[in-house]
């Protein structure tokens, strides 16, 4: 049975008029939470299995970056509550936690482990209470994986590490490092499902027979629709890459593929809504 997890937040606000840049992109939790409340309930009118808490920009180093360091606490809990209130008491939905890339996103993180782990242990404590499962989400590098990883172990709730792959569609992390290399560094921890995600559709494609054959875990993905950067990309600025025309039609062919290859876990991420989600619902539920 295809779990299906819910689309991209980000761009689902930017079009709803909130400031898409990292720094700021919290604040929405606190200026309208019933807006996020909002779009959560569009992907679980949708048909989504799995929603993700919207703390994505909740961390330390990004909330410093606007003088919000001291509200991080205060955010995620608002994030954990919209996911909640818009289940409501939905059977069968649960709420994800996200434990984003505590830097930004596509850039190998090269903190210390310990460092990692701290900032990793004090977001993860304000999700604990109200999620169901941890993902931690867009890990360039095997180190940033397994230290977000081993504090949402602590907790003893599901775990899934999700890493992001360069756009080249060499089937490497974005740090340059195997599929092998990041697996090795989950190695004895509670890790109860790996996928793919925010990186190019084809990159995945190419990439999910590797990870099926690779481990007898549960695996999975969930795409962006972003233009593909090169692998020496150079952020400029932090608002949302420019997204090219992936319509609900061509995603679900492609997550087809992907499911062919072993995928049990499915979604969307950034330039993915609720529409192509939708979709996507028929199409598993036309499967069996």
């Amino acid at each position: 049975m295809t779990v299906l997890l819910d689309g991209g937040m980000g761009p689902e606000l930017t079009a709803r008029g909130f400031n898409a840049d990292a720094k700021v992109a919290g604040l929405a939790l606190i200026e309208s939470p019933s807006v996020v409340c909002d779009v959560h309930r569009e992907y679980i009118a949708a048909g989504a299995e799995v929603i993700t808490t919207w703390n994505y920009a909740i961390t330390p180093h990004r909330l410093a970056l606007s003088d919000l360091r001291d509200r991080l606490g205060e955010m995620t809990r608002i994030a954990v509550e919209m996911a909640n209130e818009a289940r409501g008491g939905k059977a069968g939905v649960r709420v994800a936690g996200s434990l984003p890339p505590l830097r930004a996103s596509y850039e190998p993180n090269t903190q210390d482990p310990a460092s990692m782990a701290e900032e990793y242990a004090e977001i993860a404590g304000h999700l604990a209470s109200g999620v169901d499962l941890f993902i931690c989400e867009t890990m360039s590098s095997a180190s940033e994986a397994a230290a977000a990883a081993s504090a949402a172990a602590e907790y003893g709730k599901p775990v899934w590490v999700s890493w992001t792959l360069r756009d080249e569609r060499d089937g490497l992390l974005r740090s340059g490092e195997t599929v092998d290399a990041a697996l090795a560094a989950l190695d004895g921890m509670p890790v109860e499902a790996v996928l793919f995600n925010c990186c190019d559709a084809a990159a995945i494609t190419d990439a999910m027979p590797l990870l099926r054959a690779k481990t007898k875990r549960p695996i999975g993905a969930y795409a962006n629709a972003f233009i593909p950067i090169a692998k020496d990309w150079k952020r400029e600025g932090l608002l949302l890459r420019d997204l090219r025309d992936l319509t609900p039609e061509d995603y679900v062919d492609i997550v087809a593929q992907w499911r062919a290859a072993g995928a049990e876990i499915v979604g969307g991420c950034c330039g993915i809504g609720p529409a192509h989600i939708a979709r996507l619902r028929k199409q598993l539920d036309r499967a069996g």
